[in-house]
């Protein structure tokens, strides 16, 4: 395993690069025999989760097949990330050859084959594997813990509660949640994340002086432990997350174990993954619709709350470990 993407807390690459670390500990002790960031010219499979040079080097140079992770394509970089435009061309330009020197790219979303066939990338060698997450991590929560997590946020019992984690940039959609949260005074709205990459964040100005000046009905809380946002998600009683582009977001795994209902943007890399399973909405007229509606009527409530125990079980960790263990062992039969 080549990774550095732990070394930025508050981000989904992180996430899942810790998932896949533990799933392997849980049920891979008897398979296999990692080692991190180093030993990959000895190794009989090489993953690498990160584009750093380091990682880069290691997998060029070494004769065992190599997988990379790819949790974001060149246009999203494009969209999300603010750099002068021949630091860009360099930036995306290193990208690409990173991708393109691993012998297998795994993704993480099946719509993202298509996009990287425009890069040239071989379609045969285009592995899809989809995120997860522990049941240990992420589960319902006794209604008592619920409460006193509640109160330390200042929110009532009967208070109806929209949450929100994720880098706090203008491609995650903070500025319709803010404004979602000003249609709806009578509800609590809290984001947990932060400026993960800084001033470089797309929007990073504008959303800077948009969290000096919140409704009172929301709370932006920072970059939290990740063992902290299972409670926040049993606390809430809605998971709404308007991002304008993602490919697979932990955050929506996560909240989907702890079976609290999910409202999404209407984006097509989420008709595959989780088509039937989320309220959707395109605009913040709609958004706000669905939570007036989600909030009264308690059968639509339980509905949306099955929802996301059908997608927490889905994608179970069993399940996602025989995937890795046939593609691992693969590779490992191809070395030999």
């Amino acid at each position: 395993m080549l990774s550095a993407a732990d070394s930025v807390k508050g981000q989904g690459v992180g996430s899942a690069y810790t998932e896949l670390m533990g799933l392997l500990e849980r049920f891979g002790k008897d398979d296999f025999e990692i080692s991190v960031n180093r030993g990959a010219r000895k190794s009989d499979v090489v993953h690498t989760h990160t584009i750093g040079l380091g990682s880069y080097l290691k997998m060029k140079f070494t004769h065992s097949p190599t997988v990379i992770s790819v949790h974001f394509t060149p246009d999203m970089i494009r969209r999300s990330v603010r750099l002068p435009k021949l630091f860009m061309w360099i930036f995306v330009k290193y990208i690409l050859r990173v991708y393109h020197s691993a012998d297998y790219v795994h993704i993480v979303n099946p719509d993202l084959s298509d996009a990287l066939a425009e890069y040239k990338f071989d379609k045969e060698k285009i592995r899809y594997i989809p995120n997860f997450v522990a049941k240990s991590r992420f589960f319902v929560m006794e209604e008592a813990e619920r409460d006193k997590i509640r109160g330390k946020y200042g929110i009532k019992k009967d208070d109806f509660l929209c949450f929100a984690s994720g880098q706090t940039r203008a491609g995650k959609g903070v500025a319709d949640f803010v404004k979602v949260a000003e249609m709806l005074p009578d509800v609590r709205f809290i984001w947990a994340g932060g400026f993960s990459f800084g001033p470089m964040a797309d929007g990073y100005n504008d959303t800077k002086e948009m969290l000096e000046n919140l409704p009172k009905n929301v709370n932006f809380i920072g970059v939290v432990p990740r063992e902290e946002i299972n409670g926040l998600l049993n606390a809430a009683d809605l998971f709404f997350f308007p991002s304008y582009e993602e490919l697979f977001p932990m955050s929506i795994l996560e909240a989907a174990s702890t079976h609290t209902p999910l409202l999404l943007r209407d984006l097509p890399e989420y008709k595959n993954i989780l088509s039937g399973h989320f309220l959707v909405a395109v605009n913040n007229d709609e958004f706000a619709d669905w939570i007036r509606k989600i909030r009264e009527d308690d059968e639509l409530y339980e509905k949306m709350k099955q929802k996301s125990r059908e997608v927490s079980l889905r994608y179970s960790e069993e399940r996602i470990y025989q995937i890795w263990k046939e593609f691992y062992t693969g590779l490992s039969r191809e070395r030999n």
